[in-house]
């Protein structure tokens, strides 16, 4: 299996402030990528109150098992869109 890599393009959180928006690289395509934020506050312990920095301080702390999440979402239906939400993160 190639390695993912989360890509230089910085996260963002949306204009909605509904959900990070990321890049990954996989097998030689950027892939465009968005984590619901329900799932930061049911998986990685961010507050409903948090602001940006904090939402977005939650996603680097936790992108190690968001890029594992999302590389297997992927290669399980590569050519949907790639959204993962509080579901994705709970253990099978």
């Amino acid at each position: 299996m190639e390695a993912m890599e989360a890509l230089d393009r910085a996260p963002a959180v949306s204009p909605d402030g509904r959900t990070v928006v990321f890049m990954l690289s996989i097998r030689g395509r950027e892939v465009e990528g968005a984590i619901a934020r329900d799932a930061f506050e049911e998986h990685f312990w961010l507050p409903c109150s948090a602001d940006v920095t904090r939402t977005l301080k939650t996603f680097e702390n936790g992108r190690n098992r968001i890029v594992a999440v999302a590389q297997r979402k992927l290669l399980a239906r590569p050519d949907e869109r790639l959204s993962l939400t509080a579901n994705d993160f709970v253990a099978r």
